[in-house]
């Protein structure tokens, strides 16, 4: 198949590690089928960071990917944000068709990017597939325009994927025609991610200290929940349980989270160190006794199939599709400080094994069930246009 693909989730030169789920099932795709990715960037982004030069075309894993400038009033006039979306990429969008001739447009995100899909792919007369991932359907304010834009995309695309059972119910809820929505989860390297020595790790990552070494992995934004695992490490150091922890991941809410851990006095026990490259992170999850998510909303996220990967037991909010993995962790009530503190303390305590290791789906697994419903699609719109004539 030939496949152009619409997100602003995907890495780019001035943000490497973007979305790296996104960028490691496309390169799966990829190798079975032609992809094109338009990768829209908003310019919010690029005056943030002015001081790197952005590459508006590039080639990552053998793809061609295109970054033009997403144009938009932030935090004004969201209902017309898939709007300024298709203004932004029309240009790039129609020259991938002409240039590819693709079978199906996939939009990743439902909005303004699966939206955005929607409407270019059907002015092209093209099939479209929207993949949602969590947030974009699980944080909706049922009056908001955004809600109203997203139910159109939904309904509007000849399939929907969605990345765990909890979030297809959801999806359907919108709108979405329950036949023609399906659940593809996402893969893990398990070349990349899978067990290790603990002692060689902690060396590796420079952890000197026998404490019980609790990590968390996560972009620093509220929806992740890092300012909740801050206050259950306060009441654990109060009750004198041994640990330290290291918080990998950036974002706006970084100085925050640092003056909040200096103001309860955990500076010496609590690192921010950023955010890290794909390849670093599986010496990470090995070095870890525990694996910490504390989000108020996810899809299925990738840092526990990874930690799974690697062996390492984690414990979670029970929110989106997490409980659908709940076989590999523990879960706690999402912004409950208290109880995520009782279960790292439990965890501590007893000094537990390691996770059993669950064989998590590869990423060339979950390209292949991607595809299964791309080339659907692609077959039964083409039917219906072989039907019309």
């Amino acid at each position: 198949m030939r496949i152009v693909v619409v997100t602003s989730l995907y890495p780019n030169s001035m943000q490497p590690h973007l979305a790296q789920f996104n960028r490691q099932q496309f390169a799966a795709l990829a190798r079975a089928h032609n992809v094109q990715i338009i990768a829209p960037v908003a310019w919010t982004n690029e005056w943030l960071h002015a001081g790197h030069a952005l590459e508006r075309r590039d080639v990552r894993d053998d793809v061609t990917v295109q970054h033009p400038r997403y144009l938009f009033t932030p935090k004004l006039m969201r209902g017309w944000y898939g709007h300024f979306f298709v203004r932004s990429i029309g240009s790039a969008f129609r020259e991938a068709v002409r240039t590819l001739r693709p079978n199906v447009v996939l939009g990743c995100w439902a909005y303004p990017d699966g939206w955005a899909a929607v409407h270019l792919a059907r002015e092209a007369g093209l099939p479209v597939v929207i993949k949602v991932h969590g947030s974009d359907l699980l944080t909706l304010t049922r009056a908001s325009a955004r809600m109203r834009r997203t139910t159109e995309a939904l309904a509007g695309a000849d399939a929907v994927v969605a990345v765990s059972r909890h979030l297809r119910d959801r999806a359907i809820a919108l709108g979405a025609a329950a036949p023609r929505t399906h659940v593809v989860g996402n893969g893990v390297d398990t070349s990349l991610f899978c067990p290790g020595g603990r002692s060689a790790a902690r060396a590796d990552c420079g952890i000197v200290s026998n404490k019980p070494l609790l990590l968390a992995v996560g972009n620093l934004v509220p929806v992740k929940g890092h300012d909740v695992l801050i206050d259950a490490l306060a009441r654990l150091s109060a009750q004198r349980v041994p640990f330290q922890c290291v918080i990998v991941g950036d974002g706006p809410q970084r100085d925050p989270l640092q003056t909040r851990i200096r103001a309860l006095g955990l500076s010496d026990r609590v690192r921010l160190v950023g955010a890290l490259p794909l390849a670093q992170l599986p010496t990470w999850y090995r070095a870890a006794d525990l694996m910490v998510l504390p989000s108020r909303s996810e899809g299925v996220p990738n840092v526990l199939l990874e930690a799974t990967a690697c062996g390492t037991p984690w414990i979670a909010t029970a929110v989106g599709g997490v409980p659908e993995i709940a076989h590999a962790g523990a879960l706690v009530p999402a912004g409950d400080s208290p109880a995520l503190c009782e279960r790292i303390a439990a965890f501590i305590r007893s000094g537990a094994a390691p996770a059993p290791i669950v064989g998590p789906c590869t990423w060339d697994a979950s390209a292949a069930a991607l595809a299964a419903v791309l080339h659907d699609a692609a077959t039964n719109h083409s039917n219906l246009c072989r039907q019309a004539a």
